[in-house]
Protein backbone atom coordinates (compact mmCIF):
# COMPACT_ATOMS: atom_id res chain seq x y z
CA UNK A 1 0.00 0.00 0.00
CA UNK A 2 1.36 3.43 -0.89
CA UNK A 3 2.10 6.12 1.65
CA UNK A 4 2.46 9.63 0.20
CA UNK A 5 4.26 12.57 1.83
CA UNK A 6 4.60 16.20 0.82
CA UNK A 7 8.04 17.79 1.22
CA UNK A 8 8.52 21.51 0.66
CA UNK A 9 10.53 24.53 1.79
CA UNK A 10 9.60 27.36 4.12
CA UNK A 11 9.17 29.77 1.21
CA UNK A 12 5.64 28.35 0.94
CA UNK A 13 4.78 30.68 3.88
CA UNK A 14 2.37 28.28 5.56
CA UNK A 15 1.98 28.89 9.31
CA UNK A 16 3.73 26.45 11.62
CA UNK A 17 0.36 25.32 12.98
CA UNK A 18 -0.88 24.37 9.49
CA UNK A 19 2.35 22.53 8.72
CA UNK A 20 2.00 20.46 11.88
CA UNK A 21 -1.74 19.84 11.46
CA UNK A 22 -1.37 18.59 7.88
CA UNK A 23 1.85 16.65 8.46
CA UNK A 24 3.83 18.50 5.80
CA UNK A 25 7.61 18.09 5.91
CA UNK A 26 9.15 21.56 5.58
CA UNK A 27 12.83 22.40 5.14
CA UNK A 28 13.44 25.93 6.43
CA UNK A 29 15.52 28.55 4.68
CA UNK A 30 18.17 30.10 6.90
CA UNK A 31 18.07 33.90 7.06
CA UNK A 32 20.84 36.17 8.29
CA UNK A 33 19.65 39.55 9.47
CA UNK A 34 20.83 42.15 11.94
CA UNK A 35 23.78 39.94 12.96
CA UNK A 36 21.65 36.86 13.62
CA UNK A 37 21.08 33.66 11.62
CA UNK A 38 17.84 31.76 12.14
CA UNK A 39 15.47 29.30 10.47
CA UNK A 40 12.44 30.82 8.81
CA UNK A 41 9.12 29.87 10.49
CA UNK A 42 10.76 27.55 13.03
CA UNK A 43 13.02 29.93 14.98
CA UNK A 44 11.09 33.15 14.38
CA UNK A 45 7.50 33.73 13.43
CA UNK A 46 6.59 35.93 10.48
CA UNK A 47 5.40 38.64 12.88
CA UNK A 48 8.72 38.58 14.75
CA UNK A 49 10.51 38.93 11.43
CA UNK A 50 8.39 41.95 10.48
CA UNK A 51 9.30 43.56 13.81
CA UNK A 52 13.00 43.03 13.06
CA UNK A 53 12.58 44.62 9.62
CA UNK A 54 10.92 47.66 11.18
CA UNK A 55 13.94 48.24 13.43
CA UNK A 56 16.84 47.40 11.09
CA UNK A 57 17.54 49.25 7.80
CA UNK A 58 19.55 46.35 6.31
CA UNK A 59 18.18 43.88 3.77
CA UNK A 60 18.06 40.27 5.06
CA UNK A 61 20.21 37.63 3.36
CA UNK A 62 19.19 34.03 2.78
CA UNK A 63 20.74 30.99 1.15
CA UNK A 64 19.32 28.14 -0.91
CA UNK A 65 18.60 24.77 0.65
CA UNK A 66 21.48 22.37 -0.03
CA UNK A 67 21.31 18.97 -1.73
CA UNK A 68 22.47 17.35 1.52
CA UNK A 69 19.47 18.66 3.44
CA UNK A 70 17.11 17.33 0.77
CA UNK A 71 18.87 13.97 0.75
CA UNK A 72 18.54 13.73 4.53
CA UNK A 73 14.83 14.54 4.26
CA UNK A 74 14.29 11.91 1.56
CA UNK A 75 16.01 9.30 3.72
CA UNK A 76 14.05 10.25 6.84
CA UNK A 77 10.74 9.96 4.98
CA UNK A 78 11.75 6.69 3.30
CA UNK A 79 12.78 5.15 6.61
CA UNK A 80 9.40 6.14 8.08
CA UNK A 81 7.65 4.01 5.46
CA UNK A 82 6.81 6.65 2.85
CA UNK A 83 6.63 5.18 -0.66
CA UNK A 84 5.98 8.38 -2.66
CA UNK A 85 7.58 11.76 -1.90
CA UNK A 86 6.17 14.82 -3.67
CA UNK A 87 8.80 17.52 -3.31
CA UNK A 88 7.56 21.05 -4.10
CA UNK A 89 10.06 23.91 -4.06
CA UNK A 90 10.37 27.64 -4.55
CA UNK A 91 10.69 29.07 -8.08
CA UNK A 92 13.72 27.54 -9.82
CA UNK A 93 14.40 30.81 -11.67
CA UNK A 94 14.79 32.67 -8.39
CA UNK A 95 16.66 30.06 -6.36
CA UNK A 96 18.90 27.04 -6.85
CA UNK A 97 16.79 25.10 -4.36
CA UNK A 98 14.78 23.16 -6.96
CA UNK A 99 17.93 22.04 -8.78
CA UNK A 100 19.40 21.00 -5.43
CA UNK A 101 16.35 18.82 -4.82
CA UNK A 102 17.08 17.06 -8.13
CA UNK A 103 20.75 16.54 -7.27
CA UNK A 104 19.69 15.15 -3.90
CA UNK A 105 17.35 12.68 -5.59
CA UNK A 106 20.24 11.15 -7.54
CA UNK A 107 22.47 11.14 -4.46
CA UNK A 108 19.73 9.53 -2.35
CA UNK A 109 19.32 6.61 -4.75
CA UNK A 110 23.09 6.23 -5.19
CA UNK A 111 23.69 6.16 -1.44
CA UNK A 112 20.57 4.14 -0.58
CA UNK A 113 20.15 1.56 -3.37
CA UNK A 114 17.71 -0.50 -1.31
CA UNK A 115 15.15 2.29 -1.66
CA UNK A 116 15.52 2.65 -5.43
CA UNK A 117 12.61 0.34 -6.23
CA UNK A 118 10.64 1.13 -3.08
CA UNK A 119 10.46 4.95 -2.97
CA UNK A 120 9.43 7.29 -5.77
CA UNK A 121 10.32 11.00 -5.68
CA UNK A 122 8.33 13.53 -7.71
CA UNK A 123 10.13 16.90 -7.93
CA UNK A 124 7.86 19.83 -8.74
CA UNK A 125 8.97 23.40 -9.48
CA UNK A 126 6.33 25.79 -8.13
CA UNK A 127 7.55 28.51 -10.53
CA UNK A 128 6.61 31.10 -7.93
CA UNK A 129 6.70 32.16 -4.28
CA UNK A 130 4.85 32.20 -0.98
CA UNK A 131 1.34 30.80 -0.63
CA UNK A 132 1.16 30.58 -4.41
CA UNK A 133 2.47 27.08 -3.65
CA UNK A 134 1.52 26.98 0.02
CA UNK A 135 -2.22 26.96 -0.71
CA UNK A 136 -2.21 24.15 -3.32
CA UNK A 137 0.04 22.10 -1.02
CA UNK A 138 -2.73 22.19 1.61
CA UNK A 139 -5.20 21.09 -1.06
CA UNK A 140 -2.80 18.34 -2.14
CA UNK A 141 -2.74 16.94 1.40
CA UNK A 142 -6.56 16.85 1.39
CA UNK A 143 -6.52 14.98 -1.90
CA UNK A 144 -4.05 12.45 -0.48
CA UNK A 145 -6.30 11.90 2.54
CA UNK A 146 -9.21 11.25 0.16
CA UNK A 147 -7.19 8.55 -1.59
CA UNK A 148 -5.64 10.35 -4.59
CA UNK A 149 -2.53 8.78 -6.09
CA UNK A 150 0.87 10.46 -6.20
CA UNK A 151 0.44 10.93 -9.96
CA UNK A 152 -2.95 12.61 -9.51
CA UNK A 153 -1.64 14.95 -6.81
CA UNK A 154 1.43 15.85 -8.85
CA UNK A 155 -0.74 16.59 -11.89
CA UNK A 156 -2.97 18.87 -9.79
CA UNK A 157 0.04 20.80 -8.50
CA UNK A 158 1.67 21.16 -11.92
CA UNK A 159 -1.60 22.39 -13.40
CA UNK A 160 -1.95 25.03 -10.65
CA UNK A 161 1.62 26.23 -11.16
CA UNK A 162 1.19 26.42 -14.94
CA UNK A 163 -2.10 28.32 -14.88
CA UNK A 164 -2.12 30.59 -11.83
CA UNK A 165 -0.44 33.92 -11.17
CA UNK A 166 -0.01 36.56 -8.46
CA UNK A 167 -0.86 40.21 -9.02
CA UNK A 168 1.04 42.01 -6.25
CA UNK A 169 1.62 45.63 -5.28
CA UNK A 170 4.58 46.50 -3.02
CA UNK A 171 4.02 49.78 -1.15
CA UNK A 172 7.72 50.48 -0.77
CA UNK A 173 10.31 49.81 -3.49
CA UNK A 174 13.35 49.76 -1.17
CA UNK A 175 13.62 45.98 -0.93
CA UNK A 176 12.70 45.27 -4.56
CA UNK A 177 15.40 47.74 -5.60
CA UNK A 178 18.10 46.31 -3.34
CA UNK A 179 17.26 42.72 -4.28
CA UNK A 180 17.33 43.55 -8.00
CA UNK A 181 13.62 42.71 -8.56
CA UNK A 182 13.20 46.29 -9.82
CA UNK A 183 16.02 48.39 -11.26
CA UNK A 184 17.31 51.25 -9.13
CA UNK A 185 16.38 53.73 -11.86
CA UNK A 186 12.81 52.44 -12.14
CA UNK A 187 12.42 52.41 -8.36
CA UNK A 188 13.73 55.96 -8.08
CA UNK A 189 11.38 57.18 -10.82
CA UNK A 190 8.45 55.41 -9.21
CA UNK A 191 9.17 56.90 -5.80
CA UNK A 192 9.53 60.41 -7.25
CA UNK A 193 6.22 60.17 -9.12
CA UNK A 194 4.36 58.35 -6.36
CA UNK A 195 3.85 55.31 -8.58
CA UNK A 196 3.44 51.76 -7.32
CA UNK A 197 3.95 48.84 -9.71
CA UNK A 198 1.54 45.97 -10.10
CA UNK A 199 3.84 42.98 -10.57
CA UNK A 200 2.62 39.74 -12.13
CA UNK A 201 4.43 36.69 -10.75
CA UNK A 202 3.76 33.75 -13.08
CA UNK A 203 5.49 31.11 -15.18
CA UNK A 204 8.69 31.56 -13.17
CA UNK A 205 9.06 35.23 -14.16
CA UNK A 206 8.03 38.70 -12.99
CA UNK A 207 6.50 41.46 -15.09
CA UNK A 208 5.30 44.95 -14.20
CA UNK A 209 1.85 45.06 -15.82
CA UNK A 210 0.47 48.33 -14.41
CA UNK A 211 1.57 51.41 -12.48
CA UNK A 212 -0.73 52.88 -9.88
CA UNK A 213 -0.63 56.47 -8.65
CA UNK A 214 -1.51 56.66 -4.98
CA UNK A 215 -2.47 53.98 -2.46
CA UNK A 216 -6.20 54.76 -2.79
CA UNK A 217 -6.15 53.25 -6.27
CA UNK A 218 -4.63 49.90 -5.23
CA UNK A 219 -7.93 48.22 -4.32
CA UNK A 220 -9.87 49.14 -7.49
CA UNK A 221 -6.91 48.23 -9.72
CA UNK A 222 -6.39 44.79 -8.14
CA UNK A 223 -10.12 44.10 -8.33
CA UNK A 224 -10.13 45.16 -11.98
CA UNK A 225 -7.17 42.94 -12.85
CA UNK A 226 -8.66 39.99 -10.98
CA UNK A 227 -12.02 40.29 -12.72
CA UNK A 228 -10.39 40.73 -16.10
CA UNK A 229 -7.97 37.81 -15.84
CA UNK A 230 -9.55 35.29 -13.46
CA UNK A 231 -11.28 32.16 -14.71
CA UNK A 232 -14.89 32.52 -13.49
CA UNK A 233 -15.96 30.46 -10.49
CA UNK A 234 -12.45 29.38 -9.53
CA UNK A 235 -10.69 29.78 -6.17
CA UNK A 236 -8.59 32.83 -5.38
CA UNK A 237 -6.21 33.52 -2.50
CA UNK A 238 -5.32 36.81 -0.81
CA UNK A 239 -1.69 37.62 -0.03
CA UNK A 240 -0.47 40.37 2.28
CA UNK A 241 2.45 41.60 4.37
CA UNK A 242 2.33 42.87 7.94
CA UNK A 243 -0.97 44.71 7.29
CA UNK A 244 -3.91 42.73 5.94
CA UNK A 245 -6.39 45.63 5.74
CA UNK A 246 -6.01 46.31 2.00
CA UNK A 247 -6.28 42.60 1.20
CA UNK A 248 -9.53 42.52 3.18
CA UNK A 249 -10.87 45.46 1.13
CA UNK A 250 -9.97 43.72 -2.13
CA UNK A 251 -11.78 40.57 -1.02
CA UNK A 252 -14.88 42.58 0.02
CA UNK A 253 -15.12 44.08 -3.46
CA UNK A 254 -14.65 40.71 -5.13
CA UNK A 255 -17.36 39.16 -2.94
CA UNK A 256 -19.75 41.91 -4.09
CA UNK A 257 -18.93 41.26 -7.74
CA UNK A 258 -18.43 37.50 -7.84
CA UNK A 259 -20.15 36.18 -4.73
CA UNK A 260 -16.98 34.24 -3.85
CA UNK A 261 -14.76 34.62 -0.78
CA UNK A 262 -11.01 34.01 -0.77
CA UNK A 263 -10.03 30.40 -0.10
CA UNK A 264 -7.12 31.49 2.08
CA UNK A 265 -5.28 34.52 3.46
CA UNK A 266 -1.52 34.29 3.73
CA UNK A 267 1.21 36.63 4.91
CA UNK A 268 4.56 36.65 3.14
CA UNK A 269 7.45 35.24 5.14
CA UNK A 270 11.09 36.15 5.60
CA UNK A 271 12.49 34.99 2.25
CA UNK A 272 9.81 36.69 0.17
CA UNK A 273 9.65 39.91 2.19
CA UNK A 274 13.45 40.18 1.94
CA UNK A 275 12.96 40.66 -1.80
CA UNK A 276 9.75 42.65 -2.00
CA UNK A 277 9.41 44.21 1.46
CA UNK A 278 7.01 43.58 4.34
CA UNK A 279 4.35 45.94 2.97
CA UNK A 280 2.56 44.34 0.05
CA UNK A 281 -0.86 43.18 -1.07
CA UNK A 282 -1.62 40.63 -3.73
CA UNK A 283 -4.15 38.22 -5.15
CA UNK A 284 -3.52 34.75 -6.55
CA UNK A 285 -5.88 33.76 -9.35
CA UNK A 286 -6.37 31.05 -11.93
CA UNK A 287 -5.76 32.91 -15.21
CA UNK A 288 -8.37 32.33 -17.90
CA UNK A 289 -5.93 33.05 -20.74
CA UNK A 290 -3.97 29.96 -19.68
Amino acid sequence: MSKIAILTDSGCDLPKETIEELGIKVLPFEITFDGETFREIFDKSTQEFYEMMAKCPDVPKHSQISPLRFEEAYKELAESGVTDIICVTINSKGSGTFNNSLIAKEDFYDNNPDFKDKVRIFNVDSKCYSIFYGYPITEAVKKIRRGASAEEVTAYLEDWFDVCGIYAVPYNLKYAKKSGRISAAAAFAGEMLGLKPVILFADGTTETVEKIRGEKNIVPKLVELAEKNMTPQTPYVMLHGRDSSVAIEVEKELVKRTGRKAEMYGSIGGVVSSNIGPDVVGIIIRRKNK
